[in-house]
C-alpha cells in the first residue's frame, strides 16, 4: 500500500538508524543464532527456547506455503492469548503474509465474519468450531499449527511491507483497519527498548491481550533484546495474580486496571514484595498517584505510558522521571516519534508551550496508513492528528486532557473529561473515575461522575476544588459503582454508562459544589 512516509522520510529514517533492513522474522533468527537454549515464549501449555520456537515457526511457515497462501495475503486469527498466536504471526511475517491478530474474543461470530470480509483475508486461525465465514479459503485450528516441517523457500524480506493489520476500538464509528510494516512497529519498541534498558534476562509479562496492540509493542521489545515473553495465559487454576508471581516476571505490561487489580491482590494477600517485578507499563488511561505510590515504596518503577494503534506507545516516561511527572505526564518519547499541539479550531496553527490543543505527530513509528476507504486525518503540513487534547510542558513532557469527541458541552462550554477523571483518580479514596454527560434540557449536557470508591460526593467535590477544578467544570451528577463496563483492552466503556442512564439502570445522585464562605 501507498503509506503515508514519502521517500525522503523513508531514506531519513534509515540513515538515521530508526528503520533497519529487518523483520520481525529476522530478528526471531538472530535470538535463535545467538542463544538457541535460552527460554524464549511461556503461555499455561508451553515454555519454548528460541531454537523450538523458530522451527515450530518454520513448520507453520511450511503449512502455509502448501495451502497456497503466499505473499500479499491476509490471515487473520482469532484466538486466546497463546503462544500459537505469536508463532503464527511470525510464520506469516516469514512468507511475506499481512496478520490481523486483532480480533477479540468478546467479538460475536458475526462481528468476525463482518471484518474478515472487509479485510480480504484468505485464511482465518481460530479455535471456534464450526465457524466458517463465507469466502474464506482456509480455516485452520491451533492443533494445526502444532508439529515442525521442512521451512519452505522463503521470499525476499521486505520491512517496509504491510505485515500487521489491526482493527481500531471503533469508539467513534466503525472500526478502521490499521497498517503497520516490521519497521513502523519496531522503531517505537527499539527506543523503549534502549531507554529501558531491557536486555535478554528481563522476564517480559503482557496483562493486555494478544488481540490489542499493547501485546505487540512487547512483542517487538521481545525480539529486538531476545528476552522471555509471558502472555497472560496462565494454565488452568492459576490466577493472573499467581502466574505473574510464578513466571517471575520483572517486566509487566497493561493498563492501570490491571496494576489496580494487581495491587488490590498483593494487599489481601499481605505480600510486601509483588514477586520479582522491576518495571510496570500503564498505558490507556491516568495513573492514580496512590498506585505510583504502591509501586515506588517496594523498588517497582511505574511507566506512564500514551498511544495509539496508529503510532505505537511513543510517548513514555524515562526512569529517571520523578514522582510528578510520571503521574501527571505520559512523559517524552524517544526519537521514532515527535509529537506538538495543534490549535483545536486550526489544526494548522501550532499552540505555544503549556497551551492546550490537538495533540499531532509524525515520524519512523507512524503506521503505513489505513486499509480501504479510510483516511488517516493530517494537517497541511502532514502532522496525524490524534484526536485528543493535550499539553506538552518546557521539556517536552505530554499531559492528556481529553479527547475532541469525548468533550462535554454544558450551555456552549467545552469540558475535558479526562482533566476531571486525572484529578478525581487523585483522592485517596477513589479508585477508577469516568466522567460522561448526562442530557439537560436547558444546557443540553451537564456532567456526571462516577467512581469506584468510598469518598462521599462533597469531600470528591472539595477535592477537586483544591486541586484546581473550575467551578463550571464541575460534576453536577455522582454515581458511586461497583464495577464499570470495560473495553476487552481494559478501558472504561463510557458510552455503556451513558446507555445504562438512558435505559433507567443507572440512577446518577444530583450534586452541587459549594465552596465555604468561611
Amino acid at each position: 500500500m501507498q503509506g503515508l512516509h514519502s521517500a525522503d522520510e523513508r531514506a531519513r529514517y534509515y540513515a538515521q538508524g530508526l528503520w533497519r533492513d529487518e523483520t520481525f522474522y529476522d530478528l526471531l533468527c538472530r535470538q535463535a543464532q545467538a542463544r538457541p537454549e535460552a527460554c524464549a515464549l511461556r503461555d499455561g501449555r508451553r515454555r519454548l527456547s528460541w531454537a523450538e520456537l523458530l522451527s515450530w515457526v518454520d513448520g507453520i511457515a511450511a503449512d502455509l506455503a502448501r495451502r497456497g497462501l503466499g505473499a500479499g495475503d491476509r490471515v487473520s486469527i482469532w484466538l486466546d492469548s497463546r503462544a500459537e498466536v505469536l508463532a503464527a504471526f511470525l510464520a506469516c511475517n516469514r512468507q511475506g503474509i499481512a496478520c490481523n491478530p486483532s480480533l477479540h474474543r468478546t467479538h460475536t461470530e458475526q462481528e468476525v465474519a463482518t471484518l474478515l470480509e472487509r479485510l480480504g483475508a484468505k485464511a482465518l486461525i481460530t479455535d471456534r468450531e464450526g465457524f466458517r465465514p463465507a469466502r474464506l479459503e482456509f480455516v485452520l485450528t491451533p492443533e494445526t499449527l502444532a508439529g515442525p516441517g521442512a521451512p519452505p523457500e522463503r521470499p525476499q524480506p521486505d520491512p517496509d511491507a504491510e505485515c500487521y493489520l489491526a482493527f481500531t476500538s471503533g469508539s467513534s464509528g466503525p472500526p478502521k483497519c490499521v497498517a503497520h510494516s516490521a519497521n513502523t512497529i519496531l522503531a517505537n519498541t527499539r527506543d523503549m527498548v534502549q531507554d529501558w534498558a531491557h536486555v535478554d534476562t528481563t522476564r517480559m509479562l503482557t496483562l493486555s491481550p494478544l488481540s490489542h496492540h499493547i501485546a505487540w509493542v512487547a512483542a517487538g521489545q521481545w525480539l529486538d533484546c531476545g528476552c522471555e515473553l509471558i502472555v497472560n495465559d496462565p494454565p488452568a487454576g492459576t490466577s493472573q495474580f499467581d502466574w505473574l508471581l510464578e513466571t517471575g516476571a520483572t517486566y509487566v505490561m497493561g493498563v492501570p486496571t490491571h496494576a489496580m487489580d494487581i495491587l488490590a491482590e498483593q494487599r489481601r494477600r499481605g505480600l510486601a514484595r509483588l514477586g520479582a517485578v522491576k518495571i510496570f507499563y500503564m498505558a490507556g488511561s491516568p495513573i492514580p498517584p496512590a498506585v505510583a505510590e504502591a509501586f515506588s515504596e517496594q523498588g517497582i518503577v511505574p511507566q506512564n505510558v500514551y498511544g495509539m494503534t496508529e503510532n505505537s506507545s511513543h510517548q513514555y516516561t524515562h526512569p529517571d522521571d520523578d514522582f510528578a511527572t510520571i503521574t501527571a505526564t505520559c512523559g517524552r518519547g524517544g526519537p521514532a516519534y515527535e509529537v506538538r499541539i495543534f490549535d483545536a479550531e486550526n489544526v494548522d496553527r501550532e499552540v505555544p508551550t503549556g497551551e492546550r490543543g490537538q495533540i499531532a505527530g509524525r515520524g519512523a513509528a507512524l503506521m503505513l496508513g489505513y486499509l480501504g476507504e479510510a483516511k488517516a486525518n493530517r494537517n497541511k503540513a502532514g502532522w496525524f492528528l490524534s484526536g485528543d487534547l493535550g499539553v506538552l510542558d518546557a521539556r517536552g513532557n505530554l499531559s492528556i486532557v481529553g479527547r475532541l469527541k469525548d468533550l462535554i458541552i454544558r450551555g456552549g462550554r467545552n469540558i475535558a473529561p479526562a482533566h476531571i477523571e486525572a484529578l478525581a483518580v487523585r483522592h485517596a479514596e477513589v479508585e477508577k473515575a469516568a466522567a460522561f454527560p448526562v442530557p439537560d434540557e436547558r444546557l443540553g449536557e451537564k456532567v456526571c461522575l462516577a467512581i469506584l470508591g468510598q469518598t462521599e460526593p462533597a469531600a470528591l467535590l472539595a477535592h477537586l476544588a483544591a486541586h484546581g477544578l473550575s467551578r463550571y467544570d464541575m460534576p453536577e451528577y455522582y454515581l458511586r459503582l461497583d464495577t464499570f463496563p470495560l473495553t476487552p483492552s481494559g478501558k472504561i466503556l463510557k458510552r455503556e454508562l451513558v446507555a445504562m442512564v438512558a435505559r433507567g439502570e443507572l440512577d446518577p445522585l444530583p450534586v452541587r459544589w459549594a465552596p465555604s464562605r468561611g
